[in-house]
Protein backbone atom coordinates (compact mmCIF):
# COMPACT_ATOMS: atom_id res chain seq x y z
CA UNK A 1 0.00 0.00 0.00
CA UNK A 2 1.54 3.55 -0.70
CA UNK A 3 2.08 5.98 1.60
CA UNK A 4 0.27 9.63 1.25
CA UNK A 5 2.38 12.32 0.95
CA UNK A 6 1.57 15.76 2.54
CA UNK A 7 -1.38 16.99 1.66
CA UNK A 8 -1.41 20.21 0.25
CA UNK A 9 -4.37 22.68 -0.28
CA UNK A 10 -6.72 19.96 1.12
CA UNK A 11 -5.43 17.89 -1.82
CA UNK A 12 -3.20 13.99 -0.93
CA UNK A 13 -0.06 14.11 -4.55
CA UNK A 14 1.08 10.28 -4.96
CA UNK A 15 3.95 9.01 -6.62
CA UNK A 16 2.93 8.18 -9.95
CA UNK A 17 4.75 6.03 -12.59
CA UNK A 18 5.73 6.63 -15.93
CA UNK A 19 4.02 5.34 -18.41
CA UNK A 20 4.20 1.32 -19.07
CA UNK A 21 6.15 1.30 -15.34
CA UNK A 22 5.76 0.53 -11.72
CA UNK A 23 6.74 3.14 -8.88
CA UNK A 24 9.40 2.44 -6.20
CA UNK A 25 7.81 2.45 -2.73
CA UNK A 26 8.53 6.22 -0.94
CA UNK A 27 10.80 5.94 1.45
CA UNK A 28 12.42 2.75 0.99
CA UNK A 29 16.03 1.62 0.15
CA UNK A 30 17.04 1.57 -3.19
CA UNK A 31 20.40 0.49 -4.82
CA UNK A 32 22.64 3.01 -7.24
CA UNK A 33 20.98 0.40 -10.49
CA UNK A 34 17.55 1.46 -8.78
CA UNK A 35 18.50 5.13 -8.58
CA UNK A 36 19.56 5.20 -11.80
CA UNK A 37 16.42 3.54 -13.06
CA UNK A 38 14.15 6.28 -11.79
CA UNK A 39 16.47 9.08 -12.73
CA UNK A 40 15.34 7.95 -16.17
CA UNK A 41 11.67 7.67 -15.20
CA UNK A 42 11.69 10.59 -13.65
CA UNK A 43 12.74 12.61 -16.91
CA UNK A 44 10.56 10.63 -18.98
CA UNK A 45 8.07 11.37 -17.12
CA UNK A 46 8.66 15.28 -17.66
CA UNK A 47 9.49 14.91 -21.53
CA UNK A 48 5.78 12.92 -21.08
CA UNK A 49 3.92 16.02 -19.68
CA UNK A 50 6.13 18.84 -20.78
CA UNK A 51 5.52 18.48 -24.79
CA UNK A 52 1.73 19.63 -24.74
CA UNK A 53 2.71 22.60 -22.98
CA UNK A 54 5.75 23.31 -24.85
CA UNK A 55 4.40 23.15 -28.65
CA UNK A 56 1.67 25.48 -27.03
CA UNK A 57 4.46 27.70 -25.66
CA UNK A 58 6.35 27.39 -29.25
CA UNK A 59 3.13 28.19 -31.59
CA UNK A 60 1.56 31.31 -29.59
CA UNK A 61 5.47 32.80 -29.76
CA UNK A 62 5.29 32.26 -33.49
CA UNK A 63 2.18 34.07 -33.50
CA UNK A 64 3.08 36.55 -31.17
CA UNK A 65 6.17 36.95 -33.65
CA UNK A 66 4.27 37.44 -36.77
CA UNK A 67 1.74 39.88 -34.81
CA UNK A 68 5.10 41.94 -33.97
CA UNK A 69 6.12 42.12 -37.63
CA UNK A 70 2.74 43.58 -38.71
CA UNK A 71 2.40 45.59 -35.93
CA UNK A 72 5.05 47.36 -34.90
CA UNK A 73 6.48 48.56 -38.26
CA UNK A 74 3.41 50.98 -38.33
CA UNK A 75 4.39 53.15 -35.19
CA UNK A 76 7.85 53.68 -37.40
CA UNK A 77 7.63 53.37 -41.23
CA UNK A 78 7.34 56.60 -42.69
CA UNK A 79 6.61 56.58 -46.27
CA UNK A 80 8.00 59.24 -48.78
CA UNK A 81 6.97 59.36 -51.91
CA UNK A 82 8.49 61.79 -54.55
CA UNK A 83 5.85 63.55 -57.25
CA UNK A 84 7.32 64.28 -60.43
CA UNK A 85 4.77 67.54 -61.21
CA UNK A 86 4.02 67.96 -64.77
CA UNK A 87 2.34 71.36 -65.80
CA UNK A 88 2.88 71.31 -69.14
CA UNK A 89 -0.49 70.70 -71.49
CA UNK A 90 1.47 68.37 -73.87
CA UNK A 91 4.54 66.39 -73.10
CA UNK A 92 7.14 65.75 -74.95
CA UNK A 93 9.76 63.00 -74.56
CA UNK A 94 11.66 62.72 -72.15
CA UNK A 95 14.92 63.36 -71.20
CA UNK A 96 17.02 60.01 -70.76
CA UNK A 97 18.94 60.89 -68.05
CA UNK A 98 18.80 60.36 -64.12
CA UNK A 99 16.79 62.57 -62.38
CA UNK A 100 14.75 62.26 -58.31
CA UNK A 101 11.72 61.83 -61.05
CA UNK A 102 12.46 58.48 -62.39
CA UNK A 103 10.44 55.58 -62.60
CA UNK A 104 10.16 52.36 -60.65
CA UNK A 105 10.23 50.26 -63.53
CA UNK A 106 12.73 47.28 -62.44
CA UNK A 107 13.88 46.66 -65.95
CA UNK A 108 15.04 49.75 -66.84
CA UNK A 109 17.05 50.65 -63.13
CA UNK A 110 19.51 53.80 -63.78
CA UNK A 111 22.55 54.40 -62.33
CA UNK A 112 22.98 58.20 -61.08
CA UNK A 113 25.35 59.38 -63.54
CA UNK A 114 25.09 63.75 -62.27
CA UNK A 115 29.10 63.66 -61.17
CA UNK A 116 31.15 63.21 -63.67
CA UNK A 117 34.49 61.35 -61.77
CA UNK A 118 36.96 63.24 -63.05
CA UNK A 119 35.83 66.68 -61.41
CA UNK A 120 37.78 68.01 -58.96
CA UNK A 121 36.27 68.42 -55.16
CA UNK A 122 34.80 71.95 -54.49
CA UNK A 123 36.25 73.20 -51.44
CA UNK A 124 33.07 75.21 -50.52
CA UNK A 125 30.47 75.32 -52.66
CA UNK A 126 28.32 77.54 -50.67
CA UNK A 127 30.75 80.21 -50.12
CA UNK A 128 29.34 83.50 -49.21
CA UNK A 129 30.44 86.93 -49.87
CA UNK A 130 30.36 88.99 -46.75
CA UNK A 131 28.33 91.84 -45.41
CA UNK A 132 28.47 94.79 -47.42
CA UNK A 133 28.32 98.33 -45.87
CA UNK A 134 25.07 100.01 -45.17
CA UNK A 135 24.93 103.46 -47.35
CA UNK A 136 22.65 105.90 -46.09
CA UNK A 137 20.12 106.88 -48.26
CA UNK A 138 21.52 104.38 -50.88
CA UNK A 139 19.28 103.78 -54.18
CA UNK A 140 20.81 100.37 -54.72
CA UNK A 141 23.30 98.40 -52.77
CA UNK A 142 25.45 96.87 -55.37
CA UNK A 143 28.80 96.80 -53.87
CA UNK A 144 32.40 95.69 -55.44
CA UNK A 145 33.31 92.82 -52.68
CA UNK A 146 34.69 89.97 -53.69
CA UNK A 147 33.36 86.48 -53.18
CA UNK A 148 34.50 83.14 -54.25
CA UNK A 149 31.60 81.94 -56.43
CA UNK A 150 31.34 84.00 -59.30
CA UNK A 151 32.53 80.76 -61.11
CA UNK A 152 29.46 79.11 -60.52
CA UNK A 153 27.18 81.49 -62.96
CA UNK A 154 27.89 79.79 -66.28
CA UNK A 155 28.69 76.71 -64.48
CA UNK A 156 25.23 75.39 -65.20
CA UNK A 157 26.35 74.90 -68.96
CA UNK A 158 29.10 72.04 -68.11
CA UNK A 159 28.09 68.21 -68.55
CA UNK A 160 26.42 66.77 -65.37
CA UNK A 161 25.13 69.92 -64.21
CA UNK A 162 23.27 71.04 -67.26
CA UNK A 163 21.39 67.71 -66.70
CA UNK A 164 20.52 68.13 -63.37
CA UNK A 165 19.11 71.62 -63.71
CA UNK A 166 17.14 70.63 -66.61
CA UNK A 167 15.38 68.45 -64.41
CA UNK A 168 14.35 70.60 -61.99
CA UNK A 169 13.71 73.47 -64.29
CA UNK A 170 11.12 71.74 -66.53
CA UNK A 171 13.41 71.07 -69.39
CA UNK A 172 12.58 68.29 -71.81
CA UNK A 173 14.25 65.63 -74.26
CA UNK A 174 12.01 68.16 -76.79
CA UNK A 175 13.70 71.29 -75.86
CA UNK A 176 17.01 69.83 -76.03
CA UNK A 177 16.31 68.24 -79.31
CA UNK A 178 15.05 71.84 -80.84
CA UNK A 179 18.35 73.89 -79.18
CA UNK A 180 20.69 70.75 -80.92
CA UNK A 181 18.39 71.28 -84.16
CA UNK A 182 19.12 74.96 -84.12
CA UNK A 183 22.80 75.00 -83.76
CA UNK A 184 23.18 72.57 -86.19
CA UNK A 185 20.93 75.26 -88.71
CA UNK A 186 23.26 78.06 -87.48
CA UNK A 187 26.21 75.99 -88.31
CA UNK A 188 25.28 76.02 -91.88
CA UNK A 189 24.93 79.58 -92.44
CA UNK A 190 28.09 80.30 -90.97
CA UNK A 191 30.47 81.78 -93.81
CA UNK A 192 33.78 81.38 -95.25
CA UNK A 193 35.62 83.90 -93.65
CA UNK A 194 33.54 82.43 -89.84
CA UNK A 195 31.09 85.11 -89.38
CA UNK A 196 27.47 85.01 -89.62
CA UNK A 197 24.81 87.10 -91.46
CA UNK A 198 21.58 88.88 -90.40
CA UNK A 199 20.59 88.84 -93.97
CA UNK A 200 20.97 85.94 -95.63
CA UNK A 201 21.97 82.99 -97.57
CA UNK A 202 18.45 81.87 -95.86
CA UNK A 203 15.61 82.92 -96.37
CA UNK A 204 13.57 86.04 -94.24
CA UNK A 205 16.81 87.69 -93.56
CA UNK A 206 16.84 91.21 -92.26
CA UNK A 207 16.23 94.21 -93.99
CA UNK A 208 19.91 95.72 -92.98
CA UNK A 209 23.25 93.15 -92.20
CA UNK A 210 24.95 93.50 -88.96
CA UNK A 211 27.60 90.41 -89.25
CA UNK A 212 29.53 91.83 -85.67
CA UNK A 213 25.85 91.71 -84.11
CA UNK A 214 24.75 88.02 -86.02
CA UNK A 215 28.13 86.65 -85.39
CA UNK A 216 28.00 87.74 -81.39
CA UNK A 217 24.53 85.86 -81.00
CA UNK A 218 24.86 82.95 -82.84
CA UNK A 219 28.27 82.47 -80.60
CA UNK A 220 25.96 83.02 -77.65
CA UNK A 221 23.69 80.32 -79.03
CA UNK A 222 26.16 78.00 -79.09
CA UNK A 223 28.07 78.97 -76.09
CA UNK A 224 24.28 78.78 -73.83
CA UNK A 225 24.90 75.00 -74.39
CA UNK A 226 28.15 74.84 -73.19
CA UNK A 227 30.19 74.54 -76.83
CA UNK A 228 33.34 76.42 -76.92
CA UNK A 229 36.03 76.66 -79.01
CA UNK A 230 37.71 73.58 -76.96
CA UNK A 231 34.59 71.84 -76.35
CA UNK A 232 31.43 70.40 -77.72
CA UNK A 233 30.20 69.35 -81.23
CA UNK A 234 30.56 72.86 -83.08
CA UNK A 235 33.73 73.83 -81.25
CA UNK A 236 35.38 74.43 -84.74
CA UNK A 237 32.20 76.72 -85.63
CA UNK A 238 32.91 78.71 -82.38
CA UNK A 239 36.47 78.70 -82.85
CA UNK A 240 36.25 80.11 -86.69
CA UNK A 241 33.75 82.49 -85.41
CA UNK A 242 35.72 84.23 -82.42
CA UNK A 243 38.63 84.18 -84.72
CA UNK A 244 36.95 86.53 -86.87
CA UNK A 245 35.28 88.33 -84.73
CA UNK A 246 38.23 89.47 -82.21
CA UNK A 247 39.65 91.14 -85.31
CA UNK A 248 36.91 93.49 -85.89
CA UNK A 249 37.48 94.57 -82.24
CA UNK A 250 39.17 98.36 -82.59
CA UNK A 251 41.91 99.37 -80.08
CA UNK A 252 39.24 101.50 -77.94
CA UNK A 253 37.33 98.17 -77.40
CA UNK A 254 34.62 99.01 -79.96
CA UNK A 255 33.05 96.17 -82.01
CA UNK A 256 30.80 98.48 -84.46
CA UNK A 257 32.15 100.67 -88.00
CA UNK A 258 29.43 100.58 -90.58
CA UNK A 259 25.53 99.76 -90.56
CA UNK A 260 22.37 101.27 -89.08
CA UNK A 261 22.81 104.24 -86.90
CA UNK A 262 20.42 102.73 -83.95
CA UNK A 263 22.74 99.21 -84.18
CA UNK A 264 25.99 100.56 -82.44
CA UNK A 265 25.67 99.98 -79.17
CA UNK A 266 23.27 96.82 -79.74
CA UNK A 267 25.90 95.49 -81.11
CA UNK A 268 28.55 96.47 -78.80
CA UNK A 269 26.54 94.69 -76.01
CA UNK A 270 26.03 91.66 -77.33
CA UNK A 271 30.01 91.05 -78.50
CA UNK A 272 30.53 92.05 -74.88
CA UNK A 273 28.37 89.45 -73.49
CA UNK A 274 29.90 86.62 -75.42
CA UNK A 275 33.60 88.05 -75.40
CA UNK A 276 32.95 87.76 -71.23
CA UNK A 277 30.89 84.63 -71.50
CA UNK A 278 33.67 82.57 -73.27
CA UNK A 279 36.41 83.95 -71.22
CA UNK A 280 34.65 83.10 -67.99
CA UNK A 281 33.87 79.70 -69.36
CA UNK A 282 37.22 78.68 -70.54
CA UNK A 283 39.33 81.14 -68.69
CA UNK A 284 41.73 81.83 -71.99
CA UNK A 285 43.98 84.67 -71.59
CA UNK A 286 43.26 85.25 -75.40
CA UNK A 287 40.27 86.46 -74.34
CA UNK A 288 40.69 88.46 -71.46
CA UNK A 289 42.42 91.74 -72.38
CA UNK A 290 39.63 92.08 -75.14
CA UNK A 291 37.01 91.48 -72.69
CA UNK A 292 38.78 94.61 -70.64
CA UNK A 293 38.35 96.76 -73.80
CA UNK A 294 34.85 96.08 -74.68
CA UNK A 295 33.63 96.91 -70.88
CA UNK A 296 36.11 99.92 -70.78
CA UNK A 297 34.69 101.09 -73.98
CA UNK A 298 30.68 100.68 -72.43
CA UNK A 299 31.92 102.18 -69.18
CA UNK A 300 32.94 105.13 -70.23
CA UNK A 301 29.78 105.72 -73.26
CA UNK A 302 27.66 105.93 -70.27
CA UNK A 303 25.34 108.86 -70.16
CA UNK A 304 24.54 110.91 -67.63
CA UNK A 305 20.94 110.27 -67.56
CA UNK A 306 22.41 106.35 -66.63
CA UNK A 307 22.09 104.18 -69.40
CA UNK A 308 22.55 103.87 -72.94
CA UNK A 309 21.35 104.02 -76.31
CA UNK A 310 22.83 105.04 -80.06
CA UNK A 311 25.92 107.43 -79.36
CA UNK A 312 28.41 107.37 -76.44
CA UNK A 313 27.58 109.68 -73.90
CA UNK A 314 24.00 110.77 -74.96
CA UNK A 315 20.89 109.56 -74.05
CA UNK A 316 19.28 106.34 -72.55
CA UNK A 317 16.43 103.68 -73.59
CA UNK A 318 15.27 100.44 -71.91
CA UNK A 319 15.77 98.67 -74.94
CA UNK A 320 19.32 99.60 -75.39
CA UNK A 321 20.41 99.97 -71.48
CA UNK A 322 19.17 95.95 -70.61
CA UNK A 323 21.62 94.77 -73.07
CA UNK A 324 24.54 96.85 -71.91
CA UNK A 325 23.83 96.37 -68.31
CA UNK A 326 23.57 92.02 -69.14
CA UNK A 327 26.95 92.57 -70.64
CA UNK A 328 28.40 93.92 -67.43
CA UNK A 329 26.99 91.41 -65.58
CA UNK A 330 28.44 88.67 -67.99
CA UNK A 331 31.69 90.55 -66.94
CA UNK A 332 31.31 90.26 -63.35
CA UNK A 333 30.46 86.68 -64.17
CA UNK A 334 33.97 86.06 -65.93
CA UNK A 335 35.71 87.68 -62.88
CA UNK A 336 36.37 91.78 -64.17
CA UNK A 337 35.55 94.48 -62.47
CA UNK A 338 32.82 96.65 -62.84
CA UNK A 339 32.82 99.62 -60.33
CA UNK A 340 29.74 99.96 -58.86
CA UNK A 341 28.53 103.60 -59.28
CA UNK A 342 28.30 102.06 -63.18
CA UNK A 343 25.32 100.23 -61.84
CA UNK A 344 24.17 103.49 -59.57
CA UNK A 345 23.65 105.15 -62.08
CA UNK A 346 21.97 102.94 -64.08
CA UNK A 347 19.26 102.04 -61.00
CA UNK A 348 18.65 106.14 -61.17
CA UNK A 349 17.65 105.88 -64.86
CA UNK A 350 15.11 103.69 -64.23
CA UNK A 351 13.17 105.46 -60.93
CA UNK A 352 13.23 108.35 -62.94
CA UNK A 353 11.11 106.43 -65.71
CA UNK A 354 8.95 103.40 -64.05
CA UNK A 355 5.43 103.74 -64.24
CA UNK A 356 2.56 102.51 -61.80
CA UNK A 357 5.24 102.23 -58.19
CA UNK A 358 8.25 100.23 -60.54
CA UNK A 359 6.10 97.55 -61.58
CA UNK A 360 5.84 98.60 -65.17
CA UNK A 361 8.13 100.50 -67.72
CA UNK A 362 7.97 102.43 -70.87
CA UNK A 363 11.07 102.28 -73.94
CA UNK A 364 12.00 105.94 -72.33
CA UNK A 365 10.40 108.31 -70.02
CA UNK A 366 6.80 110.10 -71.13
CA UNK A 367 5.77 107.19 -72.89
CA UNK A 368 3.35 103.88 -72.36
CA UNK A 369 4.29 101.03 -70.92
CA UNK A 370 5.06 97.72 -72.91
CA UNK A 371 5.34 94.33 -71.71
CA UNK A 372 8.87 94.18 -73.64
CA UNK A 373 10.28 97.34 -72.02
CA UNK A 374 8.54 95.68 -68.52
CA UNK A 375 10.68 92.17 -69.07
CA UNK A 376 14.10 94.06 -69.98
CA UNK A 377 13.61 96.30 -66.88
CA UNK A 378 12.38 93.99 -64.35
CA UNK A 379 15.62 91.81 -65.25
CA UNK A 380 17.56 94.27 -64.55
CA UNK A 381 16.19 95.18 -61.00
CA UNK A 382 16.84 91.83 -60.05
CA UNK A 383 20.19 92.48 -61.46
CA UNK A 384 20.62 95.05 -59.53
CA UNK A 385 19.52 94.35 -55.93
CA UNK A 386 15.34 93.72 -55.78
CA UNK A 387 14.59 90.41 -53.97
CA UNK A 388 12.44 87.98 -54.83
CA UNK A 389 9.63 89.34 -52.74
CA UNK A 390 9.76 92.78 -53.66
CA UNK A 391 6.15 94.26 -54.45
CA UNK A 392 7.03 96.11 -57.44
CA UNK A 393 8.75 93.16 -59.02
CA UNK A 394 5.51 90.76 -58.04
CA UNK A 395 3.32 92.84 -59.55
CA UNK A 396 5.35 93.08 -62.72
CA UNK A 397 5.86 89.92 -63.13
CA UNK A 398 2.33 88.73 -62.39
CA UNK A 399 1.42 91.22 -65.51
CA UNK A 400 3.82 89.21 -67.69
CA UNK A 401 2.60 86.06 -66.57
CA UNK A 402 -1.51 86.47 -66.72
CA UNK A 403 -2.44 84.12 -69.80
CA UNK A 404 -3.17 86.78 -72.50
CA UNK A 405 0.68 87.90 -72.23
CA UNK A 406 2.36 83.99 -72.33
CA UNK A 407 3.84 83.37 -75.52
CA UNK A 408 1.52 83.30 -78.70
CA UNK A 409 2.48 82.54 -82.20
CA UNK A 410 -0.78 83.38 -83.35
CA UNK A 411 -1.04 87.10 -82.51
CA UNK A 412 1.23 89.62 -80.85
CA UNK A 413 4.41 87.77 -81.73
CA UNK A 414 7.36 89.12 -80.13
CA UNK A 415 10.22 87.02 -79.67
CA UNK A 416 12.25 89.86 -77.75
CA UNK A 417 9.96 90.09 -75.37
CA UNK A 418 10.05 86.63 -74.93
CA UNK A 419 13.47 86.34 -74.53
CA UNK A 420 13.43 89.21 -71.40
CA UNK A 421 10.35 87.61 -70.10
CA UNK A 422 11.94 84.28 -69.70
CA UNK A 423 14.85 84.81 -67.79
CA UNK A 424 12.42 87.27 -65.21
CA UNK A 425 10.42 84.44 -64.54
CA UNK A 426 13.61 81.89 -64.50
CA UNK A 427 15.33 83.57 -61.70
CA UNK A 428 11.40 84.22 -60.03
CA UNK A 429 10.75 80.24 -59.92
CA UNK A 430 7.74 78.90 -58.32
CA UNK A 431 4.87 79.65 -60.08
CA UNK A 432 5.53 82.20 -61.92
CA UNK A 433 7.93 79.96 -64.17
CA UNK A 434 5.52 76.60 -63.89
CA UNK A 435 3.21 79.20 -65.44
CA UNK A 436 5.74 80.49 -68.54
CA UNK A 437 7.65 77.03 -69.10
CA UNK A 438 4.67 75.40 -69.34
CA UNK A 439 3.87 77.11 -72.68
CA UNK A 440 7.07 78.24 -73.96
CA UNK A 441 9.00 74.74 -74.22
CA UNK A 442 5.69 73.69 -75.58
CA UNK A 443 4.71 76.05 -78.17
CA UNK A 444 8.44 77.27 -79.36
CA UNK A 445 9.48 73.57 -80.53
CA UNK A 446 6.31 72.98 -81.85
CA UNK A 447 6.60 75.97 -84.12
CA UNK A 448 10.20 75.59 -84.75
CA UNK A 449 10.89 74.72 -88.68
CA UNK A 450 11.37 70.85 -88.80
CA UNK A 451 12.04 70.06 -92.45
CA UNK A 452 13.74 71.38 -95.91
CA UNK A 453 16.50 73.74 -96.20
CA UNK A 454 15.47 75.87 -92.95
CA UNK A 455 15.16 72.70 -90.65
CA UNK A 456 16.25 73.84 -87.05
CA UNK A 457 15.12 77.47 -87.66
CA UNK A 458 12.06 79.57 -86.64
CA UNK A 459 10.35 81.35 -89.68
CA UNK A 460 10.01 84.72 -89.03
CA UNK A 461 7.02 85.56 -90.84
CA UNK A 462 5.15 82.56 -90.33
CA UNK A 463 2.89 81.44 -88.91
CA UNK A 464 2.31 85.19 -87.74
CA UNK A 465 4.83 88.31 -88.60
CA UNK A 466 7.38 88.43 -85.45
CA UNK A 467 7.77 91.94 -84.25
CA UNK A 468 11.60 92.10 -85.45
CA UNK A 469 11.15 90.18 -88.45
CA UNK A 470 12.03 92.90 -90.57
CA UNK A 471 15.47 94.58 -88.09
CA UNK A 472 16.50 90.96 -86.97
CA UNK A 473 15.35 88.30 -89.60
CA UNK A 474 15.38 84.86 -89.34
CA UNK A 475 18.84 84.57 -87.96
CA UNK A 476 17.55 87.07 -85.26
CA UNK A 477 14.67 85.04 -84.52
CA UNK A 478 16.13 81.75 -84.60
CA UNK A 479 18.84 82.78 -81.76
CA UNK A 480 16.38 84.34 -79.26
CA UNK A 481 13.97 81.37 -79.13
CA UNK A 482 17.14 78.53 -79.01
CA UNK A 483 18.57 81.33 -75.95
CA UNK A 484 14.64 81.06 -74.08
CA UNK A 485 15.15 76.81 -74.53
CA UNK A 486 18.54 77.34 -73.00
CA UNK A 487 17.39 79.18 -69.71
CA UNK A 488 17.39 76.03 -67.88
CA UNK A 489 21.17 76.15 -67.41
CA UNK A 490 22.19 79.02 -69.30
CA UNK A 491 22.52 81.00 -66.03
CA UNK A 492 21.42 79.85 -62.45
CA UNK A 493 18.36 81.63 -60.71
CA UNK A 494 19.53 84.83 -58.91
CA UNK A 495 18.03 83.91 -55.81
CA UNK A 496 17.95 79.94 -55.09
CA UNK A 497 20.50 77.86 -53.32
CA UNK A 498 18.98 74.64 -54.71
CA UNK A 499 20.68 75.46 -58.09
CA UNK A 500 24.35 76.01 -55.97
CA UNK A 501 23.67 72.68 -54.42
CA UNK A 502 22.24 70.97 -57.72
CA UNK A 503 25.56 71.73 -59.24
CA UNK A 504 28.18 72.40 -56.25
CA UNK A 505 29.66 68.41 -56.53
CA UNK A 506 29.80 68.12 -60.41
CA UNK A 507 31.86 71.99 -61.04
CA UNK A 508 35.33 72.48 -60.01
CA UNK A 509 36.29 75.25 -57.46
CA UNK A 510 35.82 78.92 -59.50
CA UNK A 511 38.54 80.95 -59.71
CA UNK A 512 40.11 83.17 -57.35
CA UNK A 513 40.42 86.39 -58.90
CA UNK A 514 36.36 86.05 -59.03
CA UNK A 515 34.30 88.45 -57.88
CA UNK A 516 30.59 87.40 -57.00
CA UNK A 517 28.25 84.98 -57.81
CA UNK A 518 25.18 87.18 -59.59
CA UNK A 519 22.95 87.03 -56.66
CA UNK A 520 25.80 87.55 -54.20
CA UNK A 521 27.31 91.10 -56.18
CA UNK A 522 24.30 92.84 -54.52
CA UNK A 523 24.17 92.77 -51.21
Amino acid sequence: MVTPQTPILGRATYPRAAPGRLAAPGGSAQSPEQEDGEKEDLGDTLVYYAQPWLISAIVHMILLIILALIVIPQFFHREVDLTAEIYAEKLGDQLEFDSPFAGNDPEKVEEPLLTPPDLNRVENPFAAPPPAEIIPEGVTSTSDLQATVIGYALKGRDEGAKEALLAAYGGTATTEAAVALGLAWLARQQRKDGSWSLVGPYTNGAQDDNPEAATAMALLAFQGAGITHKRGKFRENVARGWDWLLQQQDADGNFFHEGAFNHRFYTQGQCTIALCEIYGMTRDDRFREPALRAVDYLIRSQSSEGGWRYSPNADSDVSVTGWIVMALQSARMAGLNVPADVFHKVTRFLDRIALEGGSKYPYQKGREATLAMTAEALLMRQFLGWSRDDDRLIKGVSWITEPANLINFERDRDVYYWYYATQVCHHMEGDYWKKWNSVMRQLLPENQVKTGREAGSWDPIKPSRDAWANEGGRLYVTCLSIYCLEVYYRHLPLYSSGALRLISSTSPAPPAEATSHPAAINQ
